[in-house]
């Protein structure tokens, strides 16, 4: 059976590469959006975001001190970076800090993305070399039990076979005329069974 083809379209392979850089630059542009909104130089909104980047940061610290899950603390940690990056581009005036603030968050974001995928696909290496394995394992069981099966089968059908001739001849022979079952015996070959002819019921 043919096993089904898992071709995907490039830009649905392509999206989890680029979700760093859309998470940022969408950080980015709603920042931009809010400064524009009163946002810019608001000491409270700057204090507001300081406090949910902290509190973000500090949650990922108990979680990896409560759980050790990685997962958990990375999400933690990368909703406080994109906290205090939305706090700095929305207090800022001007395009220059936000945009280095955004190549910096990107580059850490594809840093941590590329620990988590490079664990994705040494797992995923190890399940298709696992499961090839298997795979060839099982054929060579299955080639093996055919052989066999089909090497009994043969023996069974020459078993057969020889047992038919033998029959065959043995009846043709008795059937012979001038056939001396003594002197075969006298000469050192296997004697006949008693061949009944039908005259003894006479």
């Amino acid at each position: 059976m043919n096993d089904p083809t898992n071709d995907r379209h490039w830009a649905v392979s392509a999206l989890p590469k680029a979700a760093p850089a859309i998470a940022t630059t969408t950080v980015l542009a709603l920042a931009r959006i809010w400064n524009a909104n009163g946002a810019e130089h608001s000491v409270g909104n700057a204090a507001l975001m300081t406090t949910l980047s902290l509190g973000a940061a500090a949650a990922g610290v108990v979680a990896g001190n409560a759980t050790g899950d990685s997962v958990l603390v990375g999400t933690a940690f990368a909703a406080s970076g994109a906290l205090a990056f939305a706090g700095v581009a929305g207090y800022a005036d001007g395009l220059p800090l936000p945009l280095l603030l955004w190549s910096l968050a990107t580059a850490g974001a594809y840093g941590l993305a590329a620990r988590y995928w490079r664990t994705d696909r040494r797992e995923t290496v190890a399940y298709q070399r696992e499961t090839s394995e298997r795979r060839e394992e099982y054929a060579h069981i299955e080639r093996v039990e055919t052989l066999r099966a089909t090497t009994q089968i043969e023996v069974a059908r020459t078993g057969a076979a020889y047992v038919e001739q033998l029959a065959q001849a043995l009846v043709t022979r008795a059937a012979l005329p001038g056939f001396d079952p003594v002197a075969l015996e006298r000469a050192g070959l296997p004697s006949l069974p008693a061949f009944d002819s039908g005259d003894d019921d006479q």
